[in-house]
Order: structure tokens, then C-alpha cells, then sequence
């Protein structure tokens, strides 16, 4: 297994009470969906590990408290501190309509609906300020920005993301 395979869920950031509970930052939109996690993968210096939870408590916000099976006091869990956590890709629930996740779109036909097929999604390009769809378009690249505006339908059968493209953003490229 490498990094492909799997996707980021959050962060470990400290022990928690001295029963070898970490808190973690949980970096997905809807954390009480994992109130049910039975495991996370762990990097170890390029090793995936698997750690079984035991328990998991989501609190407010993103925050949850969780205690991996064998971990049994503060001076274990600490070993853990600012370690990522991750999940496999097929764990991710699928997602309908308009909503779609970044890697699941890549190779994708973009189809704006003035010009036509412009090209193929290579990537999302996920940037602190805005993502943009980074598009093959013949030997240049295209960047439109991605918001819910842009999008208007992904045909996940035909491999196909329909955007309103930015008025006069793709003549630019012309």
C-alpha cells in the first residue's frame, strides 16, 4: 500500500488523560460520520500501520478523542503526537449529484457548456485561498477556479465534469 491508496483523515495532537487516549483534528466536513471508526493508518517512517480504535468520542467541532487498542497510558499515546491519520479510499462514502472528491474526478472529460470539451481534469489543485481544476487544454494548462458555481453536472458513468467556466476565462486561453 502507499499514500495513494488512502486518504488524510486528521491529525493526532496530544495525549489525552493518562489512559493512553489521544485528541486528534479530525479534517473532514462531517466528523460525526466516523463516530463509528473501528481503525486509522498510521504512517510510520513509509510504514502503514493499522490501529484499531477501541473507543472514539467526537466532541465539538472537529475534534475527537480516541483510544487505539494497546495503547494503554499517556507515556504510549505520546509516541503518537502530530502523527497523520488516514483511511483507505474505499472507505469514503460515495457521494451523488454535484459533490465529488478531488481524486475521484481526475482523467475526467471537462465539458464547458459554451465551448464544448476543453480538455481532461489532471488534478485538483487544493490551495489555501481557493482549489482550481487544473485542465489538460492541447499543449497548455487551464485553471478555472472551483466553486459550486463552476460546476454544473459530474456524469460519473461517462468519466465527465460540466462546468460554466468564469466569463472570458477560457477565450483567454484562446
Amino acid at each position: 500500500m502507499n499514500k495513494d491508496d488512502f486518504y488524510y483523515l486528521g491529525k493526532i495532537s496530544k495525549p489525552f488523560g493518562s489512559k493512553g487516549q489521544v485528541a486528534a483534528f479530525l479534517d473532514v466536513d462531517e466528523p460525526l460520520h466516523y463516530r463509528k471508526l473501528e481503525s486509522v493508518y498510521l504512517d510510520l517512517d513509509g510504514e502503514w500501520v493499522p490501529f484499531l480504535i477501541a473507543s472514539i468520542e467526537i466532541q465539538s467541532g472537529r475534534r475527537a478523542l480516541l483510544h487505539f487498542e494497546d495503547v494503554n497510558n499517556a507515556q504510549d499515546a505520546a509516541v503518537y503526537t502530530g502523527r497523520e491519520m488516514y483511511l483507505p479510499l474505499n472507505a469514503l462514502p460515495p457521494l451523488k449529484g454535484k459533490k465529488f472528491y478531488y481524486h475521484e474526478v481526475t482523467g475526467f472529460a471537462v465539458i464547458d457548456e459554451i465551448h464544448g470539451t476543453i480538455g481532461f481534469l489532471t488534478k485538483v489543485m487544493d490551495l489555501p485561498k481557493q482549489s482550481l481544476l487544473q485542465i489538460a487544454f492541447g499543449e497548455k494548462e487551464l485553471l478555472v477556479p472551483l466553486v459550486d458555481e463552476v460546476i454544473l453536472k459530474v456524469d460519473r458513468k461517462k468519466r465527465e465534469l460540466h462546468i460554466r467556466a468564469p466569463e472570458g476565462l477560457i477565450d483567454i486561453y484562446l
